[in-house]
């Protein structure tokens, strides 16, 4: 059969386009993925951690609150819909978001675990894709298509001082795994600046003390940001706000995708202040073995067999200096990629001059055709909203208007008070050079 609809990668962005897509008759998807199950984040479930945004970010709500794959369908119908109300907060538990998405996975039948997608090919004769997929055991599965949506995610990023670096590091994303390990050790670093390493270094510190391991944390960051949760900060996850970014030049759209990161790679505020909390008491019995280094970005590592040396900048100072320390913990964050499966079709797609999707304010990445798009990998392009678990239903509905030819769940275009350019109807004026304004 030939499919209306066919995703590769199955995290909660194209979960979610899934369980939109659910109940339209008028739309064949199927959603394929290597892992065996859908698993979100695991190297970071972290006990009692939350996730950054409210329940009502969930898989479907923002595009169809009256949906059965929603997380309060999900409360109700595990038995923990009056606890949840009790508890009263917005904010679900990290494992509690996950246990969701599993839920809702096993309720579709259009997901398709434990296949890796090999190729993405075109065929002319009838204008549809091929996608080619290798099960564990080696054999091959063959889709047919009439749009493809990329959700293959981020994939973690490490410094240019950590390529090719031996030793036993890690990257944040594998914490879990290696926490006892880390524990046992006489001294761990960590190296980053937003919620991860935050929260990788509260864990940690309970059990920092003289005989056991010293605790540090390293952030290029002159302080330790919290996220902005300020409501008229909030109206830039917005479709307004996304459209005038995706219209800036890329220069800018680069600086501004720097400037922005505290508003969405920041720190929970609530979480700073637990960490001087918990700071404070420990230091009742005495110093604290840790360092907190702001301003400090990791330049160089080494692995002496033993233990690593690390050279790093103050980069208000401009001075550097060596550290060391016995295990080190990179949570340094993610990054996407163009995904090698679609190579057979590079040359149906639109790069920008960086060599990264050119991706359409509609989320296509093949120009006008409109029958390929990304979720989660057009940061460069839309700003703040791409990473946002908040937006991906408005992002979902985007795209199966695309594909089914009409709006199927209503795509707001206006919810911000405030203005991000020029507003409409203003008389604009002559700008002057910067040349004129210094003669004056």
């Amino acid at each position: 059969m030939t499919y209306d609809l066919l995703g590769i990668g199955i995290g909660p962005f194209n979960l979610g386009l899934a369980c939109l897509a659910d109940p339209l008759d008028e739309v064949a998807a199927v959603f394929l993925d290597e892992s065996p199950e859908f698993r979100w984040h695991p190297g970071m479930m972290i006990e009692g951690s939350t996730i950054q945004v409210p329940f009502l970010a969930d898989l479907v709500t923002m595009a169809d609150p009256t949906s059965r794959h929603s997380f309060l369908s999900f409360l109700k119908e595990s038995g923990r819909l009056y606890p949840f109300y009790i508890r009263e907060s917005f904010y679900p538990l990290r494992a509690e978001y996950d246990a969701y998405c599993r839920w809702a996975a096993d309720r579709l039948d259009t997901l398709r675990w434990g296949r890796r997608v090999e190729a993405v090919e075109h065929d002319p004769r009838d204008d549809t894709y091929v996608v080619r997929a290798r099960l564990a055991d080696g054999s091959v599965e063959t889709y047919r298509t009439r749009h493809v949506v990329l959700g293959t995610g981020t994939r973690p990023t490490v410094p240019a001082a950590a390529h090719g670096l031996d030793g036993p590091w890690l990257h944040s994303a594998d914490y879990l795994r290696h926490r006892d390990a880390l524990r046992g050790s006489r001294a761990v670093t960590i190296v980053g600046s937003g919620q991860s390493a935050a929260e990788i270094y509260r864990d940690l510190l309970e059990d920092a003390h003289p005989d056991t391991y010293r605790l540090d944390w390293v952030t290029r960051s002159p302080r330790f940001f919290p996220m902005e949760y300020t409501k008229l900060t909030l109206e830039m996850t917005s479709p307004e706000y996304t459209d005038h970014f995706h219209a800036l030049p890329l220069e800018l759209r680069q600086l501004l995708g720097r400037e922005q990161r505290g508003l969405y790679k920041g720190i929970s505020g609530d979480l700073v202040d637990d960490i001087y909390d918990t700071l404070y008491r420990r230091s009742v019995d005495g110093p604290v073995p840790t360092s907190l280094l702001t301003d400090t970005a990791l330049v160089d590592a080494r692995w002496t067999g033993e233990e690593y040396v690390l050279r790093l900048r103050h980069d208000q100072l401009g001075e550097e200096y060596e550290r060391r320390t016995e295990r080190l913990v990179l949570a340094t964050g993610y990054a996407a990629s163009v995904p090698e499966c679609v190579e057979p079709i590079r040359h149906l797609l639109a790069f920008d001059e960086l060599g990264r999707f050119a991706v359409g304010r509609d989320y296509a990445v093949d120009g006008d055709r409109r029958r390929v798009f990304v979720q989660n990998g057009e940061e460069h392009t839309h700003g703040l909203t791409a990473p946002d678990l908040g937006f991906g239903a408005w992002r979902s509905s985007t795209i199966l208007a695309a594909v089914t030819g009409r709006e199927v769940y209503p795509i707001e275009r206006r919810i911000a008070f405030q203005e991000f350019g020029v507003p409409a109807g203003a008389e604009r004026v002559r700008r002057r050079t910067r040349e004129q304004v210094s003669v004056r």
